[in-house]
């Protein structure tokens, strides 16, 4: 039997490949744009920095073993930890904020599904030094030019919530087991309805507390958009949340408004069942989410302000999100964004004669040299053959050699979207358009 990918990984032949490396090229693109510079991580790490940011349960998820030494490692599951780490070691002289972005394959054990692989890419990005939310206003903003440079524009919007309004919510309904109703909460709409009113009452939520957030989260089913944010958020303090919770309000509130200044008030809106990671966002949550068929998550962040504390370094207020890159693809497929492949090529030179390949041959080195595109026939195929391979490779245009008509030292040139041709100087030829 031939061998194959391994179960829960994928190849990426042409021209998926292409297309990714392209995606990766636009996305790294709009994170500089926004001031983001690029750090890169191992991909193998001492288990123990996982075990610090999760405790002992991640070791079921992590491709976990003993290295030569007989020190347990893993191949990387995430990217924080390691962020983190490379953080403490240059707190004291790295100028503040630090905008980091990082794009790393990851590695969980786990059960493959539809977005989800035990081998990922996955693009980070994080705002470290900023206590206020302008580095989540920051951090949405990039991911929206970032989503738009890759063409998902009008495919995705933004749910946002806030730990501490979430945790004032759940008081406010009397649960006694604050994990419990944050964990049934974040599977409202994953669950039916009457499993969500079992984990609400095993989290000790009365009666009247489940039919209180029936109604909070009916009325908010398609998410609260910026103009109703305000006084949704106000009628929901005035039932009774706690100072705690009354603080997430003011962070909400201000978030929002930052957002809608930053243009982003057509794709944000307020879902009070956005908790994420349990034990580990302290106050903003958010995440990405298609607008079409089932609202499926995207990707997801918030902010984590203990992480740096944790692996030993000073107080730093922190936040961030990670992009997977299979969740990302099946969005742009499903759009019909997903991207052709390698980008076009500029130029292929077609020969009439195999005996002129040499020639072609150099005139490509002198184009690549040039800063274009290029290529040319390797397998001495006829005219016409050439110029099917020049379309299969989208090429913008052929220069063609050993045409009679043409003036010694000139070459053809063909624009292979109109037909239309001219002779060009060869020096001429070479130069960028």
């Amino acid at each position: 039997m031939a061998p194959s990918a391994l179960r829960g990984f994928r190849d990426y032949p042409p021209p998926d490949a292409g297309a990714r490396s392209e995606l990766r090229r636009r996305m790294r693109a709009a994170a500089r744009r926004s001031g983001f510079v690029e750090l890169e991580v191992p991909c193998v790490e001492s288990f123990e920095l996982y075990q610090m940011k999760s405790g002992e349960g991640i070791a079921a998820e992590t491709w976990l073993f003993h290295d030569k030494g007989d020190r347990p490692v893993a191949l990387v599951p995430e990217q924080t930890p390691s962020l983190a780490r490379i953080f403490v070691d240059r707190a004291k002289s790295e100028p503040m904020p630090v905008k980091w972005f990082t794009v790393s394959k990851s590695w969980r054990y786990e059960e493959p599904q539809a977005g989800r692989t035990r081998e990922f890419l996955q693009f980070n990005l994080d705002i470290l030094g900023v206590p206020g939310v302008e580095a989540e206003a920051d951090l949405l903003a990039t991911a929206a030019l970032l989503m738009d440079e890759i063409g998902a524009t009008d495919l995705y919007a933004f749910r946002l919530n806030d730990r501490a309004v979430a945790d004032g919510i759940g008081r406010l309904a009397g649960a006694k087991n604050a994990p419990g109703f944050l964990r049934a909460v974040d599977r409202y709409k994953k669950v039916p309805p009457a499993e969500f009113e079992g984990e609400l009452a095993e989290a000790g939520v009365s009666e009247s507390g489940r039919a209180m957030l029936a109604e909070l989260f009916r009325d908010a089913a398609d998410g609260v958009p910026p103009a109703r944010v305000a006084h949704f958020l106000a009628t929901l303090a005035d039932r009774g949340l706690d100072d705690a919770a009354r603080v997430g309000v003011e962070r909400l509130r201000r978030l929002f408004d930052l957002l809608v200044r930053a243009g982003l008030g057509d794709r944000v809106v307020y879902d009070p069942t956005v908790v994420r990671g349990l034990a580990y966002y302290t106050s903003s949550v958010f995440e990405a989410y298609s607008r079409s068929g089932d609202g499926r998550s995207v990707f997801g962040g918030g902010r984590y302000d203990h992480l740096i504390e944790l692996f030993g370094g000073p107080p730093t207020p922190a936040a961030g999100l990670a992009i997977g890159d299979q969740t990302l693809e099946l969005l742009l497929r499903g759009g019909g964004r997903w991207p052709e492949g390698e980008p076009p090529l500029d130029t292929y030179v077609v020969v009439t004669d195999a005996a002129l390949t040499p020639e072609a041959i150099a005139l490509v080195q002198e184009l690549r040299r040039g800063g274009l595109s290029a290529d040319c026939d390797l397998l001495a195929r006829s005219m016409s053959r050439q110029f099917k391979e020049a379309a299969r490779r989208r090429s913008r245009r052929a220069l063609i050699l050993g045409l009679k008509e043409a003036t010694p030292g000139a070459v053809v040139e063909r624009d292979l979207a109109t037909g239309a041709q001219r002779e060009l100087a060869r020096t001429s030829a070479v130069r960028p358009a």
